[in-house]
């Protein structure tokens, strides 16, 4: 009754529109009950819960940081994320891994122009490592690799290079594992795939 007062007096200081507003509001307020309050509650509650859980599969870890700082690490099952305030930074398999080093121009000692790929079989060791000592952790292998191949080619003729695969691959595997484990990666085999000279000397 008094909702109903008020709504006369008021009826020729305010628009048709305001007064349609107002009346659909004070409508469904009468409409709702604390039950659904209730339910619409829960729901909320499911949906930011669900958003906050975070799961990982085995052989993968995570790197959660609080306030934009490193703050702990994720191995394999159920967690809760305190978002907005964490944030997953960092997931990476702790599996071997397997990587193709493209075809690459390299001389030999005595000058023989040759094109040489190989294939990176790694690890990541720490994922804390491989997440804040280098910021391409997968393009700084690659490009390792390339220059020690290009180093280890250049310091052998052509004829030796074809003979002297396991060598190459013996050298550079020390080479870049004496590099990436301060990146937190082991480098378990590096292996010579195509030694490929220019045509001119084919012909």
């Amino acid at each position: 009754i008094y909702i109903t007062a008020m709504m006369r007096r008021t009826t020729m200081m305010l628009p048709k529109t305001v007064l349609l507003i107002l009346f659909s509001i004070l409508t469904a307020a009468q409409c709702i009950s604390w039950s659904d309050v209730a339910v619409a509650g829960g729901v909320a509650t499911a949906c930011v819960g669900f958003s906050c859980l975070k799961v990982v599969t085995t052989g993968n870890e995570c790197l959660v940081e609080r306030f934009g700082r490193f703050h702990r690490k994720l191995s394999p099952g159920y967690h809760l994320i305190g978002r907005p305030l964490e944030r997953i930074s960092y997931q990476a398999t702790t599996r071997e891994q397997v990587m193709d080093v493209p075809p690459q121009q390299c001389y030999t000692l005595d000058n023989a122009p040759i094109k040489a790929d190989a294939v990176i079989y790694m690890r990541i060791l720490s994922l804390e490592m491989a997440r804040y000592n280098v910021n391409d952790l997968h393009f700084a292998i690659l490009n390792l690799c390339l220059t020690q191949l290009r180093e280890a080619v250049g310091k052998l003729t052509l004829d030796e290079t074809f003979s002297s695969r396991e060598r190459i691959n013996q050298a550079l595997l020390k080479v870049m594992n004496d590099v990436c484990h301060t990146w937190g990666v082991e480098v378990t085999r590096v292996e010579i795939q195509n030694l490929e000279p220019s045509l001119d000397i084919l012909a």
